[in-house]
Order: C-alpha cells, then sequence, then structure tokens
C-alpha cells in the first residue's frame, strides 16, 4: 500500500486528511512511530510541549498519567514480540515519561 499514488474517483490525489495538504507527506505508520505519537502526546499533556492545536503549554496529569500507562499496557502486552530497537524505544520512552510525570507532580517545570 505504501509508495501507491491513490486517486478518488476524479483521478485526483486525496487531501491528506490530517492537513487537507495533498503535497504533506506523513511518516510511514509502523510501531515506533506509533510509540513516538503516544510520546508527543504525553510531553503536551505534561505541559512540557506545546499543543499543537491551541499552540499553548497546559499541564493536565491524568491525561498524562492515562497515556503513561496506555505505553506501559503496550509493553507489556508485547513482552517478546518487538524488535530490540522497538523494545529499547519503548523502555526508554517509559523511563523518561515517568521521571517527567513524576517532577510535574510534585511541582516542578523544566
Amino acid at each position: 500500500m505504501s509508495g501507491e499514488n491513490h486517486q478518488d474517483e476524479n483521478g485526483e490525489s486525496p487531501k491528506n486528511s490530517a492537513t487537507g495538504d495533498p503535497s504533506v507527506s506523513l511518516p510511514e505508520i509502523s510501531f515506533s512511530t506509533f510509540i513516538m505519537s503516544l510520546n508527543s502526546s504525553a510531553l503536551v499533556h505534561l505541559g512540557l510541549e506545546a499543543d499543537p492545536s491551541t499552540g499553548k503549554q497546559a499541564a493536565n496529569l491524568p491525561f498524562a498519567k492515562q497515556t503513561i500507562d496506555i505505553l506501559a499496557m503496550l509493553e507489556e502486552k508485547t513482552s517478546g514480540n518487538l524488535s530490540n530497537d522497538e523494545q529499547r524505544l519503548l523502555t526508554n520512552i517509559l523511563y523518561e515519561l515517568r521521571l517527567m510525570y513524576v517532577k510535574q507532580k510534585k511541582g516542578g517545570s523544566s
């Protein structure tokens, strides 16, 4: 499917649904890009990155914890089924997010 040029019924390339721009290329869908997406979401909820929809930074620690818990569940459910690189990525992201969460929960900011 990747690399194929899809066209709609009018013979036109469909617009990217996320941006509305057919020239924007999204990253390949893989386990690693999925994990990185969840990591980005957690960083936004921790208040460490700006929310792309508002451009503002604001912490929402319950959402951050939920996203970290989702990553932990994925780590548990995929145990033994990931490549070494995927496992290392997931383990490192979880470690870093947990540290950042505890720091934010204690009232510190980076």
